[in-house]
C-alpha cells in the first residue's frame, strides 16, 4: 500500500481545499477592512473567517457523508471539530487579547508613563462570528462538492 493512496481520500481533499480558500479569503476582507494589502496574514491564524473551524467542521462532514454518521470514525471527528473550534473561540482569543495588553505595557514602559491596570482573563483566537463563518463555509463547501461528486 502506497502513501499515495492518501490522495484518493475525498473528505481529507475536501478540507484541505477549503482550509486554504478559507486562507485565501481573508486577505480581501482584510484589505476592505484596513485599505491595505497584508500578505503575512495568509499564514497565520486568526481572522475572518476561521480556516481551523473550516478544516475540520469539512473534515468531519466529509467523513459523514462519504462512511456515515453513524461511524465511530464520525464520532471522533465531530468531537475534535468541537475541541478545535471551543479552543479557537475561547484560548487563542484570550492569548491574542493578553499579548495587545502585554505589548502596551511594554509600551508604555518605554515612553515613561506608569503601567496601566488591566485584568487580563485567564481563559484565551476567534469571535465566535470569526468560528461560525468558518464552520458555515466548511459545512457549505463540502456539501457542495460532495453533490458535485456524486453526479
Amino acid at each position: 500500500m502506497s502513501f499515495l493512496t492518501v490522495l484518493r481520500n475525498q473528505p481529507l481533499i475536501w478540507a484541505l481545499g477549503i482550509w486554504l480558500l478559507a486562507q485565501l479569503v481573508k486577505l480581501p476582507l482584510e484589505y476592505l477592512r484596513t485599505r491595505t494589502w497584508n500578505w503575512a496574514i495568509l499564514l497565520r491564524a486568526g481572522g475572518m473567517p476561521s480556516s481551523h473551524s473550516a478544516l475540520v467542521s469539512s473534515a468531519g462532514y466529509g467523513l459523514g457523508l462519504t462512511a456515515g454518521f453513524d461511524t465511530p470514525a464520525f464520532a471522533v471527528a465531530a468531537v475534535l471539530a468541537l475541541i478545535v473550534i471551543y479552543d479557537a473561540t475561547g484560548i487563542r482569543r484570550q492569548a491574542g487579547r493578553h499579548a495587545e495588553i502585554i505589548n502596551a505595557m511594554i509600551q508604555d514602559l518605554v515612553e515613561g508613563h506608569p503601567l496601566r491596570q488591566e485584568v487580563l482573563r485567564e481563559v484565551l483566537g476567534h469571535s465566535p462570528g470569526e468560528a461560525f463563518a468558518g464552520v458555515v463555509m466548511g459545512l457549505g463547501l463540502t456539501h457542495l462538492i460532495w453533490i458535485v461528486s456524486t453526479m
